[in-house]
């Protein structure tokens, strides 16, 4: 199929909404038949669409084989502009659904672990009470995995520590709360008692993923004192996961104050880490309006972001770094 070297003008009418539901589909199930079984179509309906769609873009946009089909550079290309298309169409009927009885609509909330113990679950509680209608869908992630989904319309907002957004002119931030960062381990661990760093070095750690900021800032601690990373440990931020790794061994971890303070089986060590003490926020297309679901949610967050000023106390100072 030969590529056409002029720009396409893609709102003649020849391409429609379902050219666009039918390639993300495709797209998503990795192959034309379960494409056909999930949209409820005939096969050669769904494949039909799709040849209406190479010819009106002139290119091939998924490669078949044994085993299914894989997006070429061009299906990859339109595939992300099509889930943009589709999440901005469902963001108005969500917006106008909201319009008119403010008791409906669907916010979906990227979320950090700073976020996931209490602020996030207290918040749609409190949204949950007054308006029952309101849909709320949680992702979980890195930052740097949801903010693609934040840019194109999938999710409505993140939540947790604010990372850098010097270099995303397209994102805003709004600082909710400070929450220092401690080290953490189960209730009767036996470094209980420690109260430096090195005493620490010989217990398996788990440290979050390497493209986490909380993860430089943690190396930042190490340098200063002079320490290695700890060669013994696990990356993850999954809370689930690290809690029963803290229950189960006797691992350390650093995580928000909020998290070992709710939960009575883990219990704060005596290191601080008063350097790793950062703003939990939310972060927002830069020029996009909120959905009604979302200013709700938002506002939820921002009532319950004050209550929980007001139970984290200001932490301890840093110990000087070693000579």
């Amino acid at each position: 199929m030969a590529v056409i070297s002029r720009p396409l003008d893609l709102l003649s009418g020849r391409l429609k909404l379902r050219h666009l539901v039918l390639v993300t589909t495709i797209a998503e199930q990795g192959s034309v038949l379960r494409a056909a079984e999930r949209l409820h179509l005939a096969q050669p309906a769904v494949t039909r669409g799709l040849r209406e769609v190479e010819h009106i873009l002139g290119v091939e946009l998924f490669t078949r084989g044994p085993r299914g089909v894989t997006p070429t550079l061009f299906g990859e290309a339109f595939i992300d502009h099509a889930r943009a298309v589709q999440a901005e169409l469902r963001r108005a009927g969500d917006r106008i659904a909201g319009l008119a009885d403010g008791e409906t609509g669907t916010v979906t909330v990227g979320t950090l672990l700073a976020a996931t113990n209490v602020l996030l679950p207290r918040s749609i509680a409190s949204l949950k009470a007054e308006r029952p209608g309101v849909t709320v869908i949680i992702r979980e992630g890195t930052f740097d995995s949801l903010v693609p989904r934040l840019i194109d319309g999938e999710t409505d907002l993140i939540l947790g520590r604010l990372n850098p957004i010097d270099d995303r002119p397209s994102l805003q931030q709004i600082p909710l709360y400070n929450e220092p960062t401690l080290l953490v381990a189960r209730a009767g661990h036996p470094a209980e008692k420690a109260t430096t760093l090195p005493e620490l070095l010989d217990y398996p750690w788990i440290l979050p993923l390497e493209q986490t900021a909380l993860k430089h800032e943690l190396e930042q601690v190490f340098h200063r004192q002079g320490l290695p990373l700890p060669r013994n440990r696990v990356e993850c931020t999954s809370m689930p996961t690290i809690r029963s790794l803290l229950l189960q061994a006797d691992m350390i971890a650093a995580l928000p104050a909020l998290v070992v303070r709710t939960d009575d089986r883990l219990t704060e060590l005596p290191v601080p880490l008063a350097s790793v003490r950062r703003s939990v926020g939310v972060t927002l297309p830069e020029g996009r309006a909120l959905t009604p679901a979302a200013k709700i949610m938002l506002d939820h967050l921002r009532h319950q972001a004050e209550t929980l000023r007001r139970e984290l106390p200001a932490g301890p100072p840093e110990p000087p770094a070693r000579a």
